[in-house]
Order: structure tokens, then sequence, then C-alpha cells
């Protein structure tokens, strides 16, 4: 994960380090994210105390549910590709690990610090798409299949306004390395003009607004949680799970919410960093050692911030119809990116 230890580490625990801490990147963030906002947020937005006897405040709850499901009994239907249903979740739950691998912590605190960066987190964040048609299709019930469908459209749909707003900021960068994006948002400049610092949610607003929203419905969250829709599917391409097989596209859900969060810290509000005028820095190559150590916690706070957005948005909106979803994305959401694409490209250019 750390560079400067890979000479003093040798491979295997250097593989071993990297597995516990992406368990950690993706596993911390998930489980905080259920505690703050599904236990104590919402229960304090519809005025009642959410869990408060499992623990201090209702601590232990998740691991109180965690207990629950891995007790459950693991079914399938009788005419289910046994499987292709069994390994959904977990295609579901890998892509999420997959995605952690880009995200940089720190100036060295990143498991994989590569060029393309931005591309590999946009291909790769298709994969759960796959594990979703997988769970609808083989789980031979027409609720299911219904919601895999459901998904498979609105993911497809939204998944090219949430590339469009990416392309802003890496004509805006000049770079597809994510922690090369963190430095230039911390330099202090903007199109040319000195700035103390500069987080492109400043010069990309209608990138970031598009990204946040590409956002929440690539998760399946209200109001795009067509895909789910209690009221109209039972649970979607989740109806016939049970148990662990159930808790791995729990985990996934909100684990993938917090990456996609950190990613779009990254991306629009200078990642791991502050203004590198503030200590004397001028690029990574004089940032300090222990922005390794601090940099996750600064990071991890913008990510609270920015799941905090996605879940007000998910406790507060009703769910579009499916045409109004289709509609949003394609006559609005799409126009909008490439018109900030243009833009930011005019400017460029110019500045």
């Amino acid at each position: 994960m750390i560079s400067a230890l890979a000479v003093e580490i040798p491979y295997w625990g250097q593989s071993i380090f990297r597995v516990i801490g992406g368990l950690v990147a993706v596993l911390l963030p998930a489980g905080a994210i259920v505690y703050l906002f599904l236990f104590k947020m919402m229960s304090f937005m519809q005025s009642r105390l959410g869990p408060m006897e499992a623990g201090p405040y209702g601590s232990m709850q998740l691991l109180a549910e965690v207990g629950k499901w891995l007790q459950k009994e693991d079914i399938a239907p009788d005419n289910a590709d046994k499987t292709v249903f069994k390994l959904a979740p977990v295609v579901v739950l890998m892509s999420t690990f997959l995605l952690i691998v880009v995200v940089p912590f720190g100036p060295e605190a990143v498991f994989a610090d590569l060029d393309s960066g931005v591309f590999y987190f946009l291909a790769v964040g298709s994969v759960s798409v796959l594990g979703i048609l997988m769970a609808g299709w083989a789980s031979a019930n027409k609720y299911s299949l219904l919601g895999g469908l459901r998904a498979a459209g609105q993911l497809i749909a939204y998944e090219l306004p949430m590339v469009l707003a990416t392309l802003g900021v890496v004509i805006q960068a000049q770079s597809m390395n994510l922690n090369r994006i963190v430095e230039v948002q911390n330099t202090g400049e903007m199109f040319g003009i000195g700035f103390l610092g500069n987080p492109f949610i400043i010069t990309q607003f209608f990138g970031f607004l598009i990204f946040m929203i590409a956002v929440q419905a690539e998760l399946t969250q209200a109001p795009f949680d067509m895909p789910i829709a209690e009221s109209e599917l039972v649970s979607g391409y989740m109806t016939e799970y049970s148990g662990f097989r159930f808790l791995m596209f729990f985990i996934a859900e909100f684990a993938t919410a917090g990456v996609f969060a950190f990613i779009a810290a990254v991306l629009f509000l200078g990642g791991w960093g502050v203004p590198f005028e503030w200590f004397g820095w001028d690029n990574l190559d004089d940032v300090a050692w222990w922005m390794n150590l601090v940099g996750p916690v600064i990071l991890f706070t913008k990510m609270l911030v920015l799941v905090g957005i996605v879940m007000w948005v998910r406790f507060s909106y009703p769910r579009f119809r499916e045409d109004q979803l289709q509609t949003f994305a394609w006559k609005f959401l799409i126009p909008l990116s490439l018109a900030n694409i243009a833009v930011t490209a005019i400017l460029k250019v110019a500045f």
C-alpha cells in the first residue's frame, strides 16, 4: 500500500498488508455509513430513536444484524440456476473491492497508483451490473427478473453521465492519475488564476452535480430505486436471497456508496490533500510522509459528508417512474454534461 515500505517488507507480507488494508478500507466506511445514516440519521428524520439496546446508543446493532444474517439458512429456489445464483452477490461485492484499489488515501497510501486510474474505476464500476443481472435471471422469479432488467437499463443510462462528468476533471487536470488530480487541486491554480487551492467543485460544479446524481442512480438509492421497488417488486433482484448472501448484497450497497464517495472526494474536493501552500509545498514530491497518516482521516471526513448528501436524498424523495428516470438521464444530464465538457475545453485552451 505504501511504496516506501516495499523495500523492507517481502512480497507475501505486502500481499497480506494489502488484503487487510482493503478489508479495512471497504468494511470500515460501510459500517460507519450504516450506523450513522441508516440507523441514526434516518431515525432522526423520522422522529424516532432507532436502535438503542445493543451497546451504547445502539453502536453494536450492526454486529447483531450481521450475526442474525449469518445464522439464517442459505436457501435457493428449486428452479434457480444454483451456480449463477450463488455467484451473483460475490460478483457485486467483488466490484467494490476492485474499485478501492485505485483510491489514493495519501501521497503513497494507495494500493495501485495507476496512470489510467480514472479509466480503471469507470470500467470496474460497471462490473456490479453483471452481478445484478445474474441475480435477477438466476432466481427463477419474475419479480427478480424485472428488477435485474430495470437495473441494467438504469445503470447503463446513468453510467454515461458519470463518464462525461468525469471528463471535465480529466481535461482540467490533464491526467487520469488520481493522485495527480489531487495534486492539481491543491497547488492553487484555476484556469491560470492563482488561488490558495482549487478544488474542482468550484470550476466543475455542474460536473460534480451530475456525478453525484449518477452515483445515486448507480447505487439504486431513492429516487432511483426502481430495481428494488419494494412496493412493486417485493425487493427486486434480491427477493430470493437470504442469509449471508443477502448480507453480501447489503454490505456491497453501503460499501460501494463509501467507495464512490471516496472517488467523488478525490475528483472534486481535493481528495486526501489540503492546499499545499499552507505548508510551503509545491508538488507531491514535497508532501510530508505524515500525510500518509493524516490523509486517510481527511478523505474519510469528506466521504462522510458526501454519503450524508446521498442518504439525505434517499430519505427525502419519492421514487421516479421508469419514463421519468430515463428521460432525466438522456434529455437532461447527458446534454448538460456535454456542455460542461465543451466549456471546460474552451477555458482550458484559452487559459
